[in-house]
């Protein structure tokens, strides 16, 4: 029995692994003569016996990419390939090493991250590691999801440690105030805040990849909010869409829109130095590029999609 495993400094880490001792598929059925039905009965039998055996590794963030590539992403991949049909352009601008891509955020709940993590993994193999808002990792299911996906909270903290990695580290800097805005306000980016992704790629010395994303602000159009209900749950909006609540649970169906996702050229920070974070004015600078950036390729994938639904 291994009960322990080393982290990237060669300490010992939290007991990640257990050996079982049970013996592998001796492959005399080859995947290409199965069909899809038995592929699919098969990883999912080896993932329960990993499960029950405890024959399986989470980093020290708690992504689990069994868990993640077997169980989470099978759901988004089939939102992402036959209800929203998305149309990718720009993979060959995502780099191979750390680095911090940057997107716009919207669609009342945010089904743009799902669909861009499923648009990396699928098509370039990069796990996208997302920051998350403290209000996610306290609702006890989706925190521990989102930590089995691979995420984390929005701290400097965790962004360089995964950056010094060479992750691909994932922000939405309009937070809230993007995903939550009201449908009349769509594709008009919100305020990126204080900047502090700027100042996370600077100090990483990587470059930041802006995205855009167009295609979630129709999935729940918001028209209205009820903020003393809000405000009673403790969340940051509590939405009314032309479905929800009047259909009920049938109204958190996503209205079946076509999406663009869109990767801009990476934008290299060589020019500035570390202690450069530091400096509020050239944070805001850089900060309001990347900003703008954003707002025009969102135009530009808007006009490329043409109608929402057609």
């Amino acid at each position: 029995m291994n009960a322990r495993h080393l982290d990237d400094d060669g300490e010992d880490a939290q007991v990640i692994r257990l050996d079982t001792g049970h013996q592998q598929d001796d492959g005399s059925d080859s995947d290409a003569e199965r069909s899809p039905l038995e592929r699919g009965i098969a990883s999912g039998l080896s993932f329960l016996r990993s499960r029950l055996a405890g024959d399986y590794e989470v980093d020290e963030f708690g992504f689990d990419p069994e868990f993640n590539s077997t169980v989470l992403l099978p759901f988004a991949r089939a939102l992402y390939e036959h209800w929203f049909r998305i149309e990718l352009s720009g993979l060959e601008n995502v780099p191979k090493g750390g680095a911090l891509l940057v997107a716009n955020h919207s669609g009342t709940i945010p089904l743009d991250a799902l669909m861009l993590t499923v648009a990396l993994h699928d098509n370039i193999d990069r796990c996208i590691r997302l920051l998350g808002a403290d209000l996610v990792y306290q609702i006890p299911v989706l925190g521990h999801l989102a930590r089995k996906a691979g995420h984390t909270l929005a701290c400097q903290a965790d962004a360089t440690r995964l950056l010094g990695k060479g992750e691909l580290v994932g922000v939405f800097p309009e937070g809230f105030k993007g995903v939550g805005k009201p449908f009349s306000d769509r594709y008009k980016l919100q305020r990126f805040g204080r900047g502090g992704f700027v100042g996370t790629a600077l100090r990483a010395g990587v470059p930041i990849v802006p995205c855009a994303i167009v295609g979630a602000e129709e999935t729940y159009p918001k028209i209205a909010d009820l903020r003393p209900l809000a405000r009673l749950l403790g969340l940051p909006y509590f939405p009314i869409t032309p479905t929800f609540p009047l259909l009920g649970l049938g109204g958190l169906v996503p209205l079946p829109s076509r999406w663009v996702i869109q990767f801009g050229e990476p934008m290299t920070l060589d020019e500035y130095a570390a202690d450069d974070a530091d400096d509020p004015m050239t944070v805001f600078e850089i900060t309001d590029h990347v900003r703008e950036n954003i707002q025009h390729m969102l135009y530009e994938a808007l006009l490329r999609r043409g109608p929402a639904f057609l």
